[in-house]
């Protein structure tokens, strides 16, 4: 069903997976129901999904149809209270949400919006953003993005290879360290400006 079905179902969705579920318990728990009358329902109920996930994409009234539409929960400050009543979300549900995201003054929030997937999206007032680095005349450090060689003792090689290094580098890098051996190592990875990081491993008190 892919990636975005699995982590945020939409109403239809989810529906669709209980039924799924259902359909594969029936064939396990009864011996004498054969196993392709549960696995043909099975798929064609995907198939189905996967033509309705199409046609969501093509067609933005099927979408709003099986989808819905977000609902502003919160405008410039003020509690769309019909919204709320709309969707069935408390006082308290609103609460815990905005707490949830670290924002507690209602008045402070311009947008609040209930998505489909049922979270909430906070947009607060620009003067009540956190100040950004290049609002402040800095110029941080880059994020990179580490690569893995060593991971529980074991030396990955594919990883080594893609940032062109060796196993002479890997032994340098341990003596370092002070580490004489792979299964000594819990972690060890570099990232693009070559900052490395390593964990020991720990041993197990018996």
């Amino acid at each position: 069903m892919g990636k975005r079905q699995v982590g945020e179902l939409e109403p239809s969705e989810l529906v669709l997976s209980l039924i799924i579920a259902d359909l594969a318990s029936v064939p396990m728990q009864d011996l004498g129901i054969p196993l392709h009358t549960g696995i043909i329902p099975i798929l064609t109920l995907l198939a189905l999904a996967m033509i309705l996930s199409v046609l969501t994409m093509k067609s933005v009234r099927i979408r709003v149809l099986f989808c819905g539409k977000p609902s502003i929960i919160i405008r410039e400050g003020q509690i769309q209270q019909h919204e709320m009543r709309k969707n069935r979300l408390t006082v308290d549900e609103l609460s815990e949400e905005l707490r949830g995201q670290g924002h507690t003054d209602i008045a402070a929030i311009k947008y609040a919006i209930l998505e489909t997937n049922g979270r909430l999206s906070v947009l607060p007032y620009a003067s009540n953003l956190p100040v950004t680095a290049e609002q402040m005349g800095l110029n941080p450090r880059a994020t990179t993005l580490p690569v893995i060689l060593i991971s529980d003792g074991k030396l990955l090689r594919e990883n080594l290879k893609q940032r062109g290094l060796d196993e002479n580098w890997i032994k340098k890098t341990l003596t370092r360290f002070q580490c004489t051996a792979l299964e000594e190592v819990f972690l060890l990875s570099i990232d693009e400006l070559d900052g490395v990081y390593f964990a020991r491993k720990k041993l197990s008190a018996v």
